[in-house]
């Protein structure tokens, strides 16, 4: 009895040992992806928290088919996705402009000047199933296939809604002057 009592705790160790590895690793790009989607910073902090939450709770049942980084952010992107879908969000916390202080403060690595701060603002203009594989792509920098994994859809279906996000993207970089 006794060695099953130290063969537990040694499995909640190594519990915890991954899931601290895992926030180290994952929180910051967790929120900046949750973020972009849903277009508010407190929302996306409390989704970024419901995202680890189920990703602890769910650490045992993760079997390695994919890598860490597309598991947490399959289970960020369902999450942005349920709040997006959610009739309260629709209703009550849409905002229409995205506030460029959040967008520079989450993105600062990225948006170094105004150039790159005009580009964002009009990647967040797209629509939502557009901005999030350019998200996933250009900011993230995950492949076709790990976007496929996380979407749950075929490599196939991502180049193409990749290709029109591209082109919804251009005719706006147009529209705005932007080369």
């Amino acid at each position: 009895m006794r060695k099953l009592e130290l063969a537990e705790k040694s499995l909640t160790k190594t519990k915890e040992a991954l899931f601290d590895e895992l926030i180290r690793h994952y929180l910051k790009k967790v929120l900046r992806l949750v973020y972009l989607m849903v277009k508010d910073r407190s929302l996306a902090e409390d989704i970024t928290q419901e995202v680890f939450l189920l990703a602890y709770k769910n650490l045992g049942k993760f079997r390695q088919e994919s890598s860490m980084q597309t598991w947490v952010y399959r289970i960020a992107v369902n999450e942005a996705k349920k709040h997006l879908r959610s009739w309260s969000f629709r209703h009550l916390f849409f905002k229409s402009e995205v506030d460029i202080e959040v967008v520079e403060g989450a993105e600062s690595a990225v948006l170094q000047n105004d150039l790159r701060a005009r580009f964002a603002h009009l990647v967040m203009k797209l629509p939502h199933s557009y901005r999030q594989l350019i998200v996933l792509h250009y900011y993230e920098e995950l492949s076709v296939e790990e976007i496929a994994v996380i979407l749950d859809t075929s490599a196939g279906a991502i180049y193409t809604k990749m290709h029109r996000a591209r082109q919804k993207l251009k005719a706006l970089l147009e529209k705005e002057g932007i080369e």
